[in-house]
């Protein structure tokens, strides 16, 4: 069997989906690695480490495309990719299904067994392969330290013989794996840290991070696979009110807000927005998505007329790719052991595997999994 990597080409995507590490280890399952030279420069893994840890280097992705077993892949395929997959061929990576439903069907029609990570149920078991975890923790770090830099005041309180300077005032939405590594990461700074969520779990894992929590939470909010559920428009109300009433008082907000497979919640609306004292800043981790906060766009920073600054997160986990990569290799890497059998070393597609049906889409020319069956048209 030969696991295959190729540079990502999607624009602004710096990851790569093996490390030395996870290169290692397929080599201890008696499996080729073979990566397309380059694949790992824009994450501080050159080429020679590669070869170092066992993979065999070629020169372009038409030649991985055509030889691999199994496809390892940080971000879906582009066109051209597409064009290359080939009948049986292992698809695994991030693939985005529900905004790229055509392109599932597609898979089918090629005849790939395509795997979306995103669709790992959330079990314990699962947490090992958990890519969108691994990815959204290092996201949530990087959040805090990205608005840090956009906040022309300091994070601690300093005692100085000239004075005192106050500690920045932070304020999380979202306590999932973003927004609690953010609180962690903000409590490290010096800030002084408060998290909202609906969640009703989410009170006790804030507050034993040092944080305080504010806010509505309905006794009844948890909703499947760990989100929670819509709020009722009276709940909204009131989720709002206390929102825009402790805004005002804060330096930093950071919404972590997502859900997969739809758009981002809207929470911070332009009248909170505009609540904020100058100098204020507010990082919109949801933005791709459809952003938690009005007016944030993706990839850029909006300077409001009351001097706070709007910071829209794009590509945020392939900004700190040599760290996010590690991550989304072992993630991939553990996966991947579910799909060879330990004793002939060949492919194996376990269909009462839990994890192997929840994220398998298509398989022997049909888009299989039930999310998706239905928009399967012609893909045969």
């Amino acid at each position: 069997m030969k696991i295959g990597i190729v540079r990502e080409r999607q624009e602004g995507e710096r990851r790569i989906a093996v490390s030395p590490d996870s290169i290692k280890r397929y080599k201890a399952a008696d499996l080729e690695v073979m990566v397309e030279r380059g694949a790992g420069a824009n994450a501080a893994m050159p080429d020679a480490d590669l070869e170092a840890a066992g993979a065999s280097l070629v020169d372009d992705a038409e030649k991985v495309f055509a030889e691999a077993d199994i496809l390892l892949k940080v971000r879906r395929p582009t066109g051209d990719e597409m064009a290359r997959l080939r009948q049986g061929q292992v698809l695994v990576g991030a693939l985005e299904p529900y905004t790229n439903k055509e392109q599932v069907k597609a898979y089918a029609g090629k005849g790939a067994i395509a795997f979306a990570l995103e669709l790992l149920p959330r079990t314990t078991r699962a947490q090992a392969m958990d890519i969108l975890s691994s990815q959204a923790n290092l996201a949530g770090y990087r959040a805090v330290i990205d608005s840090a830099a956009a906040y022309a005041r300091v994070m601690p309180m300093m005692m100085t013989a000239a004075g005192t300077v106050t500690p920045a005032k932070i304020f999380i939405v979202g306590a999932g794996v973003a927004g609690l590594q953010a609180i962690a990461t903000a409590r490290r700074l010096g800030a002084v840290v408060s998290a909202t969520d609906v969640r009703p779990a989410a009170r006790q894992e804030v507050e034993s991070l040092g944080a305080k929590f504010v806010g509505h939470v309905p006794e009844d909010a948890a909703g499947s696979g760990g989100y929670a559920r819509a709020l009722t428009p009276e709940e909204q109300k009131k989720q709002a009110e206390m929102v825009a009433d402790h805004v005002k008082s804060q330096d930093i907000v950071i919404t972590t807000a997502q859900i997969p497979g739809r758009t981002a919640p809207r929470i911070i609306s332009g009248e909170m927005v505009r609540s904020m004292r100058p100098g204020s800043v507010i990082f919109d981790l949801a933005a791709e998505s459809g952003g938690n906060v009005e007016g944030s766009v993706a990839g850029d920073t909006v300077e409001t007329e009351q001097g706070a600054r709007i910071i829209g997160a794009r590509d945020i986990a392939s900004s700190i790719a040599p760290a996010t990569s590690l991550l989304y290799a072992k993630n991939l890497s553990n996966f991947v052991n579910l799909l060879i059998d330990p004793e002939t070393k060949g492919l194996k597609i376990d269909l009462d595997d839990d994890l192997i049906k929840g994220t398998l889409l298509t398989k022997d020319g049909e888009v299989v999994h039930a999310a998706f069956a239905e928009s399967d048209q012609g893909a045969k």
